[in-house]
């Protein structure tokens, strides 16, 4: 199992903004494209945000377009979850995604709770 450390949830008014990061192993984060996902009780874990691995290409699930901006930082082997004007409906479990193409295999984070406040 591979350990992707995530970091940066918290409480936050809505209007507020946070930054979430992904820390993966070097050989990994090389390899991956990197993805956000979100999981509010009862429901199925949803996609939020994806880079590829050498960050040419992002996509975003429709809500969160002009809030959020996934980035990473392949010296440092670190992706990011910049989220600004967050909503109470942004309130969830955010879990950290590496994806390896080459061997087609998912690896996550063990997640990191942002709640927003109305």
């Amino acid at each position: 199992q591979v350990p992707l450390v995530e970091s940066g949830g918290g409480l936050v008014q809505a209007g507020g903004s946070l930054r979430l990061s992904c820390a993966a192993p070097g050989r990994t984060f090389s390899r991956a494209d990197m993805g956000w996902y979100r999981q509010t009780p009862g429901k199925e874990r949803e996609f939020v945000a994806s880079i590829s691995v050498n960050g040419g290409s992002t996509d975003y699930t429709d809500s969160v377009k002009d809030r959020f901006t996934i980035s990473r930082d392949n010296a440092k082997n670190t992706a990011y979850l910049q989220m600004n004007n967050l909503k109470p409906e942004d309130t969830a479990m955010y879990y950290c995604n590496a994806h390896v193409r080459i061997f087609n295999r998912d690896y996550w984070g063990q997640g990191t709770q942002v709640t927003v406040s109305s």
